[in-house]
């Protein structure tokens, strides 16, 4: 559970704020003071993990035990995250970086008692896109971080929607409002406002290329894949998400033909995950059909997981727009 390559060498100081959003700067500032506060020198036991709430800050019982990067796609969230891990003066093995679905997956693959266990002696867990999907996620996430908040590990945490708003347009979230309250109330949220970076100056993405461009592209480039873009599809319905990441190890390219509209939203909520592990690894996407922006209805694009799919579009896009270098090579 360490940041994937993508940020792997990330820092505050190669984060470039935005000098027209003060947040941007600002969040730097919060997460700076925030690592600096978890570091051997904030009092407490001798192993660093319950001194930051307890001594360094006495009067802040019951407040909240963490720090939440709130803001739209392509703001940095991520790299910031992964910024606030590095940054923690603890050996690796006592800082934890995963994403929402991965930390659910852990549990599952554990059981809850020895994931308690096993991250409780963690001085940092770091969750990147922070989502509750189903209330299953919201009351076992709930659980997990009062326990792990009360073993005095910190949080931080980051997605597009704030932690008071967690599961709306989703599922009946009123009837889970404790849960999703009492989740609310282990974070300070940080708004952080901007453009999408990935985009920010850029010229636009490239047009798709034709079936026999990208087959040929596929066939001399090391360490590609070559897939019918459908066939992928109902590939990605036999495999458990939480895998994706292994299948995509290795690969130096993909390639998709005959890319068209997900067919509906289950499709969608796969593709998404992988979209992520793709630009998590630094795979760039070559691919024939639709473009990427016309890969989702406009019914998906303003229902509850619009942020999700605007933020797989945004990531696809900066990934077609890295293959070029493919057909330049």
């Amino acid at each position: 559970m360490v940041p994937p390559p993508r940020f792997g060498l990330v820092s505050f100081d190669n984060y470039l704020p935005d000098p027209n959003q003060p947040s941007q700067a600002e969040a730097v500032r919060v997460l700076r003071a925030f690592a600096a506060g978890l570091g051997e020198g904030a009092g407490g036991s001798p192993d660093g993990r319950r001194r930051w709430f307890r001594k360094a800050r006495p009067a802040a019982a019951g407040a909240p035990r963490g720090v939440y990067l709130d803001g739209g796609y392509g703001v940095g969230k991520t790299h910031l995250l992964a910024s606030l891990w590095h940054a923690t003066p603890a050996p690796a093995e006592r800082k934890a970086f995963g994403t929402f679905v991965e930390l659910t997956n852990l549990v599952g693959a554990l059981g809850f008692q020895e994931t308690v266990r096993t991250l409780s002696g963690h001085r940092l867990l770091c969750i990147d896109e922070f989502e509750l999907d189903d209330p299953g996620d919201t009351v076992l996430v709930s659980s997990l971080l009062t326990r792990l908040v009360e073993a005095g590990v910190a949080l931080a945490a980051t997605s597009n929607t704030l932690p008071g708003k967690l599961g709306e347009g989703r599922f009946a979230a009123a009837d889970f409002l404790r849960e999703i309250q009492g989740l609310s109330a282990h974070f300070r949220p940080l708004r952080i406002d901007g453009e999408d970076y990935r985009h920010r100056g850029l010229p636009s993405a490239p047009p798709p290329y034709s079936d026999a461009t990208v087959t040929e592209v596929a066939q001399r480039t090391r360490g590609a894949s070559l897939d019918d873009f459908g066939a992928l599809l109902g590939h990605l319905a036999t495999v458990h998400p939480s895998r994706y990441g292994a299948m995509t190890d290795g690969l130096h390219a993909v390639c998709l033909t005959g890319v068209t509209p997900v067919p509906d939203q289950a499709t969608a909520l796969r593709l998404v995950v992988l979209a992520d592990r793709l630009y998590d690894r630094e795979v760039p996407v070559l691919a024939s059909g639709v473009p990427f922006d016309q890969l989702f209805s406009e019914e998906m694009l303003e229902g509850g997981y619009r942020k999700k799919y605007f933020r797989a579009i945004s990531r696809l896009t900066a990934l077609a727009r890295d293959a070029k270098g493919l057909l330049e090579a």
